[in-house]
């Protein structure tokens, strides 16, 4: 029985310290939400926590006269109900032969099953992320970096960090995960700028870039590739185009558009989030779902300001920085596509830690569970169970984690196209 406990801890730890290194997205993402789903005593939440949205709020100017506002408390929902794993089986020989050396059994066994899995689990977020981040910055076809006329273009990095501030993220905790075609691209761009010796050296010797645009940078091989709509070039908004205050779904006529497709609307500006001034360039929406090729659901949800309701939330306005109507969308303004018809484009990420949040919660320990053992590290929790097969002389092993991934704040966050 010791030996038993010896395997299935080493093998834990193990899984844990692979599945660490391996989660280059969700190791940059907030995880404060995870003991929410653990029982403190008086019995688990289930599987969905609720989790308010920031109280908003409009300022009286020029007026001593009160103005109270009333709470408009929103709420987000995380859901914690995708369990993957990864299946193994080794018979009693292999068990005693690789015991003797664990670091071949690591390499042989563990390593490319927990890579599997937790490569698996952060490319889905990445992609989740990518699909709902309705920022999008950078030349549809043109990598980061590219050198044109003898200079290397990297302004796409800062105009992503501009999205970012614009949206009003914090300062801190921002990651930039890259492809390694884009981040050599930036290497090169970037070699020549006032950066630490160290990290100059790091984009001379290795092709990397550590940090630089206010983010920490990471390759990430398994960041979105969009596949754009067949017909972007004619997709044109309905007469009946259901543009209202406080709604996310726009009704269209011609044109194909697919989930992740980011577009503008003629007239339709951005405003600042607080002072509600106009921003100098259109609001950007990304489709979340298509409805039967004729509507669009939306991120973000217009907020036109028209009401004490959606006041404080206002995120659209005229260039002139007035209230935008249905009468905006009622004069067939053009839309405009990103990325040719059927295009595959490259959606690399930079973002503020809390605009995403990935949850684990600890799996239970079945009745053998002297065979069974769960750890966690900065928020990544991993279940490792194992148990004998008698007819065929086998341990059979499972490595399980329970996760979910949310989009909470898409205004903190910026696609980097190429």
């Amino acid at each position: 029985m010791s030996n038993t406990n010896v395997v299935i801890d080493m093998v834990a730890k193990e899984a844990l310290r692979i599945a660490h290194e391996k989660a280059t997205f969700i190791g940059s993402v907030d995880r404060q939400w995870d003991d929410s789903f653990v029982s403190k005593g008086a019995g688990n939440i289930g599987s969905t926590l609720r989790v308010r949205n920031p109280n908003r709020y409009t300022r009286t100017q020029g007026s001593r006269t009160m103005v109270v506002q009333d709470q408009q408390e929103d709420s987000q929902t995380i859901t914690l109900a995708t369990q993957d794993h990864v299946d193994m089986r080794f018979n009693s020989a292999e068990l005693v032969t690789d015991l003797d050396g664990f670091n071949e059994f690591s390499r042989r066994h563990i390593q490319p099953a927990i890579g599997v899995l937790i490569s698996g689990i952060d490319g889905d977020c990445l992609a989740t992320a990518a699909k709902q981040t309705f920022n999008l910055v950078g030349t549809a076809g043109t990598p980061v970096g590219t050198v044109t006329s003898g200079f290397s273009d990297t302004t796409a990095l800062g105009l992503a960090r501009a999205k970012i501030n614009q949206g009003l993220a914090p300062f801190d905790d921002r990651s930039c995960q890259l492809d390694s075609v884009t981040m050599a691209y930036v290497a090169n761009g970037v070699k020549n700028l006032f950066f630490p010796r160290d990290q100059i050296n790091k984009a001379f010797t290795e092709g990397f870039v550590g940090r630089t645009a206010m983010a920490d940078f990471y390759e990430n091989e398994k960041s979105w590739m969009q596949a754009c709509g067949s017909d972007h070039t004619t997709v044109t908004l309905a007469t009946t185009h259901l543009a209202a205050d406080g709604a996310n779904t726009l009704t269209i006529v011609n044109g194909v558009g697919t989930v992740g497709d980011v577009f503008t609307i003629a007239g339709v500006y951005a405003c600042h989030p607080e002072t509600k001034a106009a921003y100098p360039h259109l609001q950007q929406f990304t489709v979340l779902t298509v409805v039967g090729s004729v509507a669009f659901t939306v991120s973000p949800t217009l907020y036109f300001g028209s009401t004490t309701t959606t006041a404080a939330k206002q995120n659209i306005c005229t260039a002139a920085g007035a209230k935008v109507t249905t009468a905006t969308f009622d004069s067939n303004p053009v839309v405009v596509m990103v990325g040719a018809d059927s295009a595959v484009l490259r959606q690399n990420l930079m973002y503020q830690k809390e605009a995403f949040t990935f949850v684990t919660a600890p799996l239970p320990l079945m009745d053998d569970a002297l065979k069974c053992s769960r750890v966690n590290k900065d928020g990544i929790g991993l279940r490792v169970w194992m148990a004998s097969d008698i007819r065929n002389d086998e341990m059979l092993l499972r490595c399980d984690i329970l996760y979910g991934f949310k989009v909470l704040r898409p205004e903190w966050a910026c696609r980097i196209t190429n």
